[in-house]
């Protein structure tokens, strides 16, 4: 079993080495993945310093891309600091995760960049379309923002 957790992980999030597959539920509507962030620490995006003292864990619920058909229900577990920075103006802060979420996002980065390469190839109302056909439903004011921050 312990096995094919380290699979699971490797597939849903490479390059990824601070987040655990903790279960994985299949039905025919979707897949849920309960997941979690194992980094010893984080670093604060005011000021850099690093902490280690948890404040609160709290649940996150990114949409990334479907997978086989289904919907992939991210239910990640990640976790507040304090900043031990004294002159800081920020008192806790929330982990990131390079290459899996952002800040204030709804999205995963593989999302994200899934639908802007959709809405570079297409642009317009078609790419709305195109991505409820794979399950995610998204505007077509969304993707053109999506394109406007591209470099």
């Amino acid at each position: 079993m312990e096995e094919v957790m380290l699979r699971l992980e490797q597939l849903l999030f490479p390059l990824l080495a601070d987040v655990t597959v903790q279960s994985v539920d299949v039905n025919n509507e979707a897949i849920r993945v309960k997941a979690r962030c194992m980094a010893a620490g984080a670093a604060c995006p005011d000021c850099a310093s690093g902490s280690s003292r948890i404040h609160s864990p709290y649940l996150r619920f990114p949409a990334d891309v479907p997978s086989a058909g289904r919907r992939l229900v991210l239910s990640l577990r990640g976790r507040r600091f304090f900043c031990r920075n004294a002159s800081c103006g920020r008192w806790t802060f929330v982990e990131q995760l390079p290459g899996l979420t952002r800040w204030h996002s709804r999205w995963t980065e593989r999302l994200r960049s899934t639908l802007a390469a959709v809405g570079l190839a297409r642009a317009g109302r078609a790419d709305a379309r195109l991505a409820r056909a794979f399950g995610v439903s998204v505007s077509r004011s969304t993707i053109l923002r999506l394109l406007d921050v591209l470099p």
